[in-house]
């Protein structure tokens, strides 16, 4: 067996990280999220155990981590999750069989424990009418607002998420085609198709507002602050609360709605599955399957709304 030396847990969450660079070609967000919850586990360790070799952690510490991780949700008001607790279930995991596969421990200590049934929840979905107000609110004598549309109909347009939308380069629209190139999760890269509503509100964007605030620093970034910067998440969230608010929208919303809704119209219009999972960049198509749910939901309403006998 290998032995990790000095500071064992911080070296072996390096090699992880590299495993998961290199060989699993994870994005930087995906590995944020598993270094911050190894990093909780770590803490827990030095705090509650003696234990400061990951071959001497057990089932038992694991278990009581666990349960900690419960504890402390409750004492501080919030009602962690079955959701949350398996998704520390799956990093320790995907962890712990690494650290195996590389010989780093003898057994792995939680190969026995089971994550909790989740309950798949429906996300909250625009109908058209409601997606239509939105895109009517940014007003088009405003510079920023101008941006700010053009955001949204690219987002309604093409179903990208934040990251996505964030990291656009004008070089991957092609404007005659009407297609987007995307990079998407772990450095894969696809074609988006994208209407022609959304490609005006680009090219009166890029003519009118972002050749007056680009910079030196800027690059070919698509979409840029005041200050001819990326634009960051939390910017883009704003972006849609605002116009929400403004079109008195009382759902609650944050930027992967709109992805949702993009994705439940198109099958509602009668696209196939597998064409809004291409385009949504699922790698698995139970992923996108989610939206066939939504779909029998929106039946479910209709028919009670509007069938005499319902």
């Amino acid at each position: 067996m290998k032995k990790i030396e000095n500071n064992d847990f911080q070296k072996s969450l390096k090699n992880f990280n590299i495993f998961l660079r290199t060989e699993k070609s994870l994005s930087e967000n995906t590995i944020y999220s598993y270094n911050f919850d190894l990093n909780k586990f770590f803490d827990y360790l030095g705090d509650n155990t003696q234990l400061d070799k990951i071959n001497s952690i057990d089932e038992k510490v694991i278990n009581d981590f666990l349960k900690y991780i419960r504890k402390c949700e409750i004492k501080e008001g919030f009602n962690y999750s079955d959701k949350s607790i398996s998704r520390y279930i799956s990093t320790l995991k995907s962890f712990f069989k690494f650290l195996e596969a590389e010989d780093y421990i003898d057994s792995n200590p939680i190969d026995n424990i089971s994550a909790p049934k989740v309950a798949r929840k429906l996300p909250v979905v625009l109908s058209v009418e409601e997606v239509e107000e939105i895109l009517k609110k940014p007003d088009d004598s405003k510079a920023l607002e101008i941006r700010d549309k053009a955001i949204l109909e690219t987002m309604y347009a093409s179903g990208l998420r934040v990251s996505e939308v964030i990291s656009l380069v004008i070089e991957n629209i092609f404007f005659d085609e009407g297609f987007l190139r995307v990079i998407g999760k772990g450095s894969k890269e696809r074609l988006v198709p994208i209407g022609n509503s959304a490609l005006k509100c680009i090219e009166k964007y890029l003519n009118e507002v972002r050749n007056k605030i680009c910079n030196k620093k800027s690059g070919s970034t698509l979409f840029l602050n005041a200050r001819g910067g990326k634009l960051s998440r939390m910017a883009i969230w704003n972006i849609i609360s605002k116009y929400s608010k403004l079109a008195n929208i009382k759902k609650k919303i944050h930027p992967h709605t709109i992805r949702h809704s993009f994705a439940t119209h198109l099958l509602e219009g009668g696209a196939d599955i597998r064409i809004i999972q291409e385009m949504l960049g699922h790698t698995d198509i139970s992923t996108t399957q989610i939206y066939t749910h939504i779909e029998k939901e929106y039946l479910m309403e209709v028919h009670k709304l509007f069938h005499p006998r319902a």
